[in-house]
């Protein structure tokens, strides 16, 4: 008898629970159904977002390789300056055409044209191509004897410690700049600092072969 009552029990409060659910849904229904709408719209969003961010990642990605395919070239044919001009811009890979100009011009020897194309590149955007691009101003810089410009520009990249350049670099070229500024003393503590710092490196190695050669100069 008392198994019989504990079953009916068991059987009211899932009828009474089961209630209690068909009454929250129907109440809520319209919530719900605005919710599953939002949540349709949301994927659906989600899947126009990743499809338009991998066409705009294939189309980056093409102009990128028409980038380094005529930067490549304009050395042998120079008409493909202006097709290497007109593929570069301010957008996140558009302006490797800037910097490859900038390089272009530089080997040349017109510095004053390879500034032009340097300084197209915007700072909002403090990258590898950003980097690149003010090691290669200071770099003319130095050419045209403007030390105080070049190490100027070292000691804000040194101050920023950029991840995505290489610091050893930076020091290296700044310890160039004050060898030819004729600061022997500064220069010379620089490359112990490089060689110490980076001893496995490039640069490292390099500023090595400069501390033993300054060492006998001073």
């Amino acid at each position: 008898m008392k198994r019989l009552k504990r079953k009916q029990l068991k059987s009211d409060e899932f009828v009474t629970t089961f209630g209690k659910v068909v009454d929250f849904m129907k109440k809520w229904q319209r919530e719900f159904k605005l919710g599953g709408f939002a949540l349709l719209f949301a994927i659906f969003a989600f899947m126009c977002m990743q499809f338009v961010q991998s066409k705009t990642l294939k189309k980056q990605n093409i102009m990128l390789s028409h980038i380094f395919r005529l930067s490549s070239e304009i050395n042998e044919n120079p008409e493909k300056i202006t097709e290497l001009e007109n593929l570069s811009g301010t957008g996140r890979y558009s302006r490797m055409g800037y910097l490859k100009l900038g390089m272009y011009w530089f080997e040349q020897g017109d510095f004053v044209k390879a500034l032009d194309q340097l300084e197209k590149i915007p700072a909002n955007k403090k990258d590898l191509i950003y980097y690149q691009t003010q090691d290669l101003i200071a770099k003319i810089f130095v050419e045209q004897k403007n030390y105080d410009m070049a190490l100027e520009i070292y000691e804000e990249i040194e101050k920023e410690e950029p991840d995505g350049y290489s610091l050893d670099a930076v020091l290296f070229h700044k310890a160039e700049a004050l060898e030819d500024k004729g600061d022997m003393e500064l220069a010379l503590s620089l490359y112990r600092k490089i060689q110490e710092d980076y001893p496995q490196t490039y640069f490292g190695m390099d500023a090595s072969s400069k501390v033993m050669e300054l060492e006998e100069k001073i």
